[in-house]
């Protein structure tokens, strides 16, 4: 089995910490390759960085279906961007490493909340819990005052205030499970799991188990109507890669 994990962001670094993580929740035996494009954002921090690499990811996808496809795609940023046009692309399952970590939380716990980055993202997760159906489940949303770029220059001091935030999170909020909700965080999973009486869950090494899942049961993107492939056509100065 091959898994495709794509980082949405052009950091190189960032993509070798995330395929740690992807390969630490894969099974023996299956290849992860992880990927991330040339052009786009070097992080994905709100709506615009969002809609920026939504089209960069495409290309990969697009890329990788023609040239090396994989048995299923995970796509390794929180805010699960493009999942659906991803979707419409192959009928190989496509998986969001949120809507991924934030379904096993209900098998283990019955509220969660998420710890991530800068509060502008607030909305952002506030409106993907909600497409999960989980909203109800959902205990709170920290956004401590942290970029993405912070977790590569200070280390220890974001490590300290994921943990801070999510210890308030239990015993504020009441949330029976933590969720790292930032790609960029798969390098704090092991010391927040030592630190919290609650699960805590890697998004990345969730999306890779749900891809896993999904292959091993044999089943696929369903393509009768919603994820149908593009409607025919032309787009205009896009090249052939993009023409359905």
């Amino acid at each position: 089995m091959k898994i495709k994990v794509i980082n949405p962001n052009t950091t190189p670094e960032m993509t070798e910490d995330i395929c740690v993580s992807a390969r630490s929740g894969a099974s023996p035996g299956t290849e992860v390759v992880c990927l991330n494009p040339a052009k786009g954002p070097g992080t994905v921090e709100g709506w615009y960085d969002e809609y920026i690499s939504i089209s960069f990811l495409i290309e990969e996808l697009l890329k990788a279906e023609r040239d090396d496809p994989a048995d299923a795609y995970v796509v390794a940023c929180f805010g699960d961007p493009g999942l659906y046009a991803l979707r419409e692309l192959t009928d190989k399952p496509v998986v969001g490493v949120a809507e991924s970590a934030i379904a096993l939380t209900r098998f283990v716990a019955a509220r969660f909340a998420i710890v991530t980055i800068m509060p502008r993202i607030r909305l952002m997760l506030e409106e993907l819990v909600e497409r999960c159906g989980a909203r109800h489940r959902c205990a709170s949303i920290r956004t401590p005052d942290l970029s993405v770029a912070d977790f590569m220059d200070d280390y220890d001091r974001c490590e300290k205030i994921l943990i801070d935030q999510a210890r308030e999170a239990i015993a504020e909020d009441y949330a029976e499970a933590m969720i790292l909700g930032c790609a960029g965080m798969a390098a704090f999973v092991e010391n927040v799991r030592k630190a919290l009486p609650v699960p805590v869950f890697d998004a990345v090494a969730s999306g890779v188990r749900v891809a896993e899942s999904l292959v091993g049961l044999g089943i696929g993107t369903s393509k009768v109507q919603t994820y149908k492939p593009p409607e025919k056509k032309e787009f205009k100065g896009l090249g052939e890669l993009f023409q359905p």
